[in-house]
């Protein structure tokens, strides 16, 4: 193409509608969610820890996994399992030792497969230092935390509000030793740090910078909607938070409208303040960009600021929940479209789109969607424009394992009753990694393991996975190696619901092929004409990734007006010819 046409090219349609310069290595990543407990066992006591780790990262890279994040392994007292943390700059002796930790590095670095630490900033442990000095009004820690002396009426001592935890009861608990209530929005081991003072702040900025030296690649933020709640009034009280009319449970986390426990103005701040540290650690010691992985439950208007802003710079990644949270097994294909749109038309100008659908605290998508369904969410994921995270286990399609009352450990469950305790348990999610058909699905040589092995794990296992064409794992590695595809890396994306029942990717690129991901949500046979859909696909189609509910082989042709879909099969197709005219963008 000529100069000239490449200036009206621009004119056109905008640079941003082909590559002109090189993506950060996260934009197009493959993401790992690495929950350590249960993902390799190497000493044989049930729990897997940070060796089992860095004996596993081979497994990561030859899935093509670029970055893995680690649920917590510092030092706890395990009430949250590793989400209370005592020491944030110690590895809890479950888990191994620093020089573990150390090891897993020089490994991650040598096989080219990134670490990003899970960060828990919005509470500690009750066992942590900070918090015994807080709680015994040590001038420094003082008001590390939340306090408050609570209310007195008729002579009885009661909560400073209604405010309710998100493992039931009341969010605040009386201390015996400082006489007052402190704030927990989790479990009452779990006390909320004060964000609104300074020394706090900076105690996270030094965790963060500790970790930088010891050569992480970025961070995964636990739970930053609740980092702040309001400010208290003049008098240092709280408002009770408004009643849900639908509940009328004053134990249970939706009995309030949580309008000033979560989501306040000033959180994305923290976030703004962080990506500073990462930064400046950046331009003083060299080395690729440092990136922050933000979790938060919240609206996706909201979840923009945690991009940042005209000012400041924010999360690379703000975790984009949407089909976790609104998805389920009766959506349609126009669902599915929404949902995605929703997301890309709202994201602000020069910001990458993620793509997540499970981790450790949701049932997983087998289990969800039912099993027929794993590939689709799988290709889905890796196929869409910017980087996909994928929980572990979800590649070989591993589902939910039921656990009964007497094992269940995880305390969202535990602390309420056991009528209902299976809807409330992440324990099901949480299961041993399932290697192979040996004891305890190759996890662990002990005599038990920390959570029952799911019963499936002598079919559902790596190794056995690795030798059948159309498994899970193998469609997952073909879908690594397509997705280094230049179009697949740099291309613009067009997605649509075809009908109710399939749902369209289109990914395309001036000079190079069209992709079409086609995926058949239901159980119905569908006839596609392409045409119908999107706008002028060149005539001729190559299928060149199937799933094992497909007729069709890799290398098989089809005409863009006729195509055949078969009950949850789903297809990557690619064009024949390349694009140079405008007519096909």
């Amino acid at each position: 193409m000529s100069p000239k046409w490449v200036l009206v090219f621009l004119f056109c349609f905008g640079a941003s509608d082909i590559s002109l310069a090189a993506k950060a290595w996260w934009q197009t990543a493959s993401f790992y969610q690495i929950y350590p407990r249960s993902f390799k066992d190497s000493d044989g006591d049930g729990i897997g820890d940070l060796k089992g780790v860095t004996d596993s990262l081979a497994y990561l890279k030859e899935i093509g996994i670029a970055a893995t994040w680690l649920s917590p392994f510092l030092e706890s007292p395990m009430a949250d399992f590793g989400y209370d943390i005592s020491n944030f700059t110690k590895v809890d002796p479950l888990f191994g030792t620093m020089e573990d930790f150390d090891e897993l590095m020089a490994k991650s670095k040598k096989l080219g497969v990134r670490i990003i630490l899970d960060f828990v900033p919005n509470h500690s442990s009750n066992e942590c230092e900070w918090f015994i000095k807080s709680a015994a009004k040590d001038p420094e820690y003082k008001d590390f935390y939340v306090w408050h002396p609570g209310k007195i009426e008729n002579g009885v001592r009661s909560p400073p509000n209604n405010w309710v935890s998100v493992f039931r009861g009341s969010a605040w608990e009386w201390h015996e030793g400082r006489q007052e209530y402190f704030l927990h929005q989790f479990h009452k081991k779990q006390p909320d740090f004060n964000f609104r003072n300074p020394q706090v702040r900076e105690t996270m900025n030094e965790i963060l910078r500790f970790w930088l030296r010891k050569g992480i690649d970025g961070f995964r933020v636990d739970a930053i909607h609740h980092g702040f709640e309001i400010a208290p009034d003049a008098d240092g009280n709280y408002p009770d938070e408004p009643r849900n009319d639908w509940n009328n449970d004053p134990e249970d986390y939706g009995y309030v409208d949580h309008i000033y426990t979560v989501d306040q103005p000033e959180t994305p701040h923290l976030v703004y303040e962080w990506r500073k540290v990462l930064d400046d650690f950046q331009k003083e010691n060299g080395g690729d960009e440092r990136i922050l992985m933000v979790e938060a439950w919240s609206p996706i208007d909201t979840m923009m600021h945690y991009y940042g802003n005209d000012t400041a710079e924010g999360a690379q990644i703000p975790f984009n929940f949407q089909m976790i949270s609104y998805l389920w097994s009766g959506s349609d294909a126009y669902h599915y479209a929404e949902l995605i749109n929703a997301w890309l038309d709202r994201m602000p100008a020069g910001r990458s789109a993620n793509w997540v659908i499970g981790n450790h605290d949701k049932n997983r998508v087998g289990s969800r969607f039912g099993s027929e369904r794993i590939d689709l969410f799988n290709i889905l994921l890796l196929t869409l424009p910017g980087c996909s995270i994928t929980y572990n286990g979800e590649e070989i399609g591993m589902t939910d394992v039921w656990i009964s009352w007497n094992d269940t450990v995880d305390p969202q469950a535990c602390n309420g009753f056991e009528d209902g305790y299976e809807y409330r348990s992440r324990d099901p999610a949480r299961t041993p990694f399932q290697w192979s058909d040996a004891k305890h699905a190759g996890f662990s040589t002990g005599e038990t393991t920390w959570l029952p092995v799911g019963t499936d794990y002598e079919l559902v296992n790596v190794k056995r996975q690795r030798g059948i064409t159309f498994s899970h794992l193998n469609v997952f590695k073909q879908l690594q190696v397509l997705r280094s595809e230049k179009v697949l890396q740099d291309g613009n994306a067009e997605v649509k619901a075809v009908n109710s029942n399939v749902l369209g990717v289109k990914r395309y690129l001036y000079g190079e092929q069209v992709y079409i991901v086609l995926l058949n949500v239901f159980e119905h046979v569908q006839y596609i004409n392409l045409d119908d859909s999107f706008k002028g696909i060149p005539n001729e189609l190559e299928y060149i990734l199937v799933n094992d509910k497909s007729p069709r082989r890799k290398g098989d042709f089809t005409s863009v007006k006729s195509i055949t879909l078969m009950p949850h099969e789903v297809v990557v197709l690619r064009s024949v010819e390349k694009i140079y005219t405008f007519s096909f963008l």
